[in-house]
Parts: structure tokens; C-alpha cells; sequence
């Protein structure tokens, strides 16, 4: 019945999350700032951006339930729980942002959810060592990828640059608390088909 119950949630959490219904526990850094005056392109780029990041956080979720539900050991799988927990805040505050810039999600997120489960799932399966890996590699390369965005955000939208700085923090957080349950280093072949993987799937959510 344990596992039934699981299934259950893991299914619910999957509907919220490619439904846009996330709920943060925390208020959006956001909130703290002013709207900045931008123009018509300025917000198109800036919603592009965080549509990007949205999508992010979709695949977060996917990847972080499947490998939690084969974690073997429970302080993996209490690590990545804790990490879904806040990537939901990431969800809600970056899906916020996107509609206050007059921007939408991205269409394909069901595709996303689905593929990233599955890569959980398998990462999961390898043992806690990779799986925790897995999700270093994740945080770490995600990381870069924010501080990009923050590269290319307008330096006066403080709305914008507070929730990709506030979710880069946590998900050096994510990382650092994977290396210390023991993380193994993913082979560089599997880093640069993440990186591969992560490009693509960038280049597609800016635009759909």
C-alpha cells in the first residue's frame, strides 16, 4: 500500500508541475523590487529567459522524484526530496515572473517532465554514488547556466536578476550537499552529453 501511496503522489506532483499550479513556500525574491521600465523587446528576452528557466525547474522536478523513488539509501533520498521541495519554489516564482513579463510557458513541458523523469529513474537506479553524482553535475552545470542568464538580463530589471540569483544559490546548496553524501564525479563523456542535452533543450524553450 506504501508504494501505491507513492505512486499516487508522484503522480499528483507531476499534474502540478506541468499544469503551472506549483506552490512556493517561500515569497518570490521578486516581490522586493520595483517593476523596471522595460521595453516591448527588453520583455520578450527577459520572459524568453525565464520561460528557459521554467522549463529548468520542470525538468528539476522530473529528474529529482525518479531519482528519489529508486534511491536506495535514505539520506539520498531525503537530499534529493529536500532539493524537489525548493525547485517547487523555483517553479512558482519563475512561472510568476514569466506571466508578470507577458510571456507563457513553454508548451512542450509535458515532453520534458516525461524525458527527465525517465533519465531520474535510470541515474536512480545506478546506485546512490552516481545518483548523487547525477545531481552534482545537475546543480553544478545549472549554476552556469543562471549565471548566463544573469549575463544577458537587463542590469535594471531587479525583479528578473533576484529570482535567477536566489535559484542559483540554492542550487549551489543542492550541489554542495550532494558532494558531501558522497557524490561520485560523472565520467566527462556523461557531463558533455548533459551539457549537449541542456543546450538543446535551451535553444527550443526560448522559442516555444
Amino acid at each position: 500500500m506504501a508504494g501505491f501511496d507513492q505512486l499516487i503522489a508522484q503522480f499528483d506532483r507531476a499534474l502540478r508541475t506541468v499544469s503551472g499550479v506549483a506552490e512556493a513556500s517561500r515569497p518570490s525574491p521578486a516581490d522586493a523590487s520595483p517593476e523596471a521600465q522595460l521595453d516591448a523587446e527588453e520583455r520578450r528576452h527577459a520572459a524568453a529567459l525565464m520561460r528557459v528557466n521554467h522549463v529548468g525547474e520542470v525538468c528539476a522536478q522530473a529528474l529529482y522524484q525518479g531519482q528519489a523513488l529508486t534511491a536506495r539509501d535514505p539520506h539520498a533520498r531525503q537530499a534529493l526530496e529536500r532539493a524537489a521541495r525548493e525547485e517547487e519554489d523555483h517553479l512558482a516564482w519563475s512561472a510568476q515572473r514569466v506571466a508578470e513579463l507577458g510571456g507563457r510557458t513553454s508548451l512542450l513541458n509535458p515532453l520534458w517532465y516525461a524525458g527527465s523523469f525517465a533519465i531520474g529513474t535510470v541515474a536512480g537506479a545506478l546506485g546512490d554514488r552516481w545518483n548523487l553524482g547525477f545531481l552534482a553535475e545537475t546543480e553544478r552545470q545549472v549554476e552556469e547556466h543562471l549565471s548566463g542568464h544573469l549575463a544577458r538580463l537587463p542590469q535594471e530589471d531587479v525583479r528578473t536578476r533576484s529570482v535567477v540569483e536566489a535559484m542559483r544559490a540554492d542550487e549551489a546548496r543542492h550541489r554542495d550537499s550532494a558532494l558531501e553524501l558522497g557524490a561520485a564525479e560523472l565520467p566527462r563523456p556523461v557531463k558533455r552529453a548533459m551539457r549537449l542535452a541542456a543546450g538543446l533543450m535551451t535553444r527550443i524553450a526560448y522559442r516555444v
